[in-house]
């Protein structure tokens, strides 16, 4: 698969995992304004793409990823206008809002340092492993910004509850993945040397499942935080009357009765 430098992304074909590796290891992955843009792209064009199923996302060298560069962004940032401003952080979510629509799973393998922006990043994908050396800061108040960035203020919440969200958010403090893990912001810790293999077995498990039934369930995830729970009914009967007139469901009974695996489409 082509990608540009900032990011690599290859694709196991057999199991038609996609995995995009963050690669500016030199300074532990920080984004730039163009690598921000490569990977809303990047991340739309993996959705679109039929041989892809699910996705891995990881960082090259000790970081996963520090969130924006020193020199390249936030000191860049500091002479924009109004406008100007506005345009990059709609920029910057954006890239959160590529990852939530991917119709794909995505799976962060947390491999570093996951601080501001990556640690948004990171909480954007649906499952993560982090290893055992990861760390995760929302460090936007200890810059001066609200904590309330790059949709943190939605994700986040979500994950681990509004009181330990709060503290993460308003003191920036940084926490280990022994703790990320306690309080649901990882959902498993490995050893470093197999985060990358575990983090593609898991995507791999969801590469040979029913596509159109997980990228539903994503769909539902996304949206029904701010349904009701009559409304959140109606709506996923309708959806699952839907898929239960799919191939997918027909193949699961077919696949049960003849006492074998299920080959999705």
């Amino acid at each position: 698969m082509i990608a540009p430098a900032s990011f690599l992304a290859t694709l196991d074909e057999p199991r038609a995992v996609a995995t995009v590796t963050l690669n500016r290891p030199e300074r532990l992955n920080a984004l730039t304004f163009d690598v921000y843009a490569e990977l809303r792209d990047g991340f739309d064009a993996l959705g679109d793409d039929d041989d892809v199923r699910a996705i891995v996302l990881t960082g090259a060298g000790r970081g996963f990823c520090s969130g924006g560069d020193v020199d390249d962004i936030i000191g860049a940032l500091l002479d924009r206008s109004q406008d100007e401003l506005v345009e990059f952080t709609r920029l910057t979510c954006e890239l959160i809002w590529a990852i939530r629509q991917c119709p794909k799973p995505v799976v962060a393998a947390v491999n570093g340092v996951a601080a501001g922006a990556g640690a948004v990043i990171a909480a954007a994908c649906d499952i993560r492993i982090a290893a055992s050396s990861a760390t995760f800061a929302f460090l936007f108040t200890r810059v001066g910004l609200s904590g309330a960035d790059m949709g943190a203020a939605w994700l986040l919440p979500r994950l681990v509850g509004l009181g330990r969200a709060s503290e993460l958010l308003l003191t920036g403090d940084s926490i280990d993945a022994a703790e990320a893990h306690r309080i649901g912001l990882a959902n498993s810790v490995v050893e470093a040397g197999v985060l990358l293999p575990t983090a593609q077995a898991l995507a791999a498990r969801l590469a040979e499942g029913p596509a159109a039934a997980l990228a539903d369930t994503k769909q539902a995830l996304n949206e029904e935080a701010s349904l009701t729970l009559d409304e959140a009914l109606d709506v996923e009967a309708a959806r699952q009357a839907v898929l239960m007139q799919g191939p997918d469901f027909r193949e699961a009974h077919a696949a049960f009765r003849e006492r074998r695996g299920p080959r999705f489409r």
